[in-house]
């Protein structure tokens, strides 16, 4: 009986054996990759807009963000002149970013941009094609074929005002005013009525 409680007992432990692998045969859980997914280049960044190269240009479509037939922007920079005679619907406005230039609202959007030259307040703003003021009546009206003349107000002649001949089609127009000199001395854009205003609102 000893013998063969013994042959059982070695049968046993060899087969325990021949069932387990060498542990150098282990089989393993693969191992977690340390490798990372590649991190999003981070984005350029994007270079300063340059300031606007038509910053100081006056088109019949306004100046900057002031526009022709619409409300003063808000937060523009753009405010009623204090010193000017204001009537109920109609002011003139000012901006410290543009000297020497105001613009004429009436029933809430703005009819006329005007630009005058005059001591510290001479404003460099351009027409598109880069008339400004001091430039002569011969450029102007190369520039701008078949101007209507009207003698000036107040200056002497052959200071005059030369207006764009469609200005009576109450589109935007353009408006020149020359001095004494020959050369202009206001430019307007705006639409009539209120382009051809000798005083202000009036």
């Amino acid at each position: 009986m000893k013998i063969l409680t013994s042959g059982l007992a070695a049968t046993a432990l060899a087969l325990a054996a021949c069932s387990a692998e060498p542990a150098g045969n282990a089989r393993t859980a693969p191992a977690a990759s340390n490798a990372t997914a590649p991190k999003p280049r981070p984005a350029a960044p994007r270079p300063a807009a340059a300031p606007s190269a038509r910053a100081n240009v006056l088109t019949l479509e306004g100046l900057g963000a002031l526009r022709i037939g619409a409300p003063v922007p808000e937060n523009s920079g753009w405010s009623m002149d204090e010193a000017a005679i204001e009537e109920v619907d109609c002011r003139t406005v000012s901006s410290p970013d543009y000297p020497g230039v105001y613009a004429i609202v009436q029933d809430g959007v703005v009819r006329r941009i005007s630009v005058e030259g005059g001591g510290d307040e001479r404003s460099d703003v351009k027409l598109a094609n880069g008339l400004g003021l001091g430039a002569t009546e011969a450029k102007v009206r190369a520039a701008y074929p078949g101007l209507r003349e009207d003698p000036h107000e107040y200056v002497r002649a052959p200071a005059k005002y030369l207006t764009a001949p469609d200005a009576e089609s109450g589109k935007p127009a353009v408006r020149f005013e020359t001095g004494a000199d020959g050369k202009v001395s206001v430019i307007h854009v705006g639409t009539i009525p209120v382009l051809y205003y000798i005083e202000g609102c009036s």
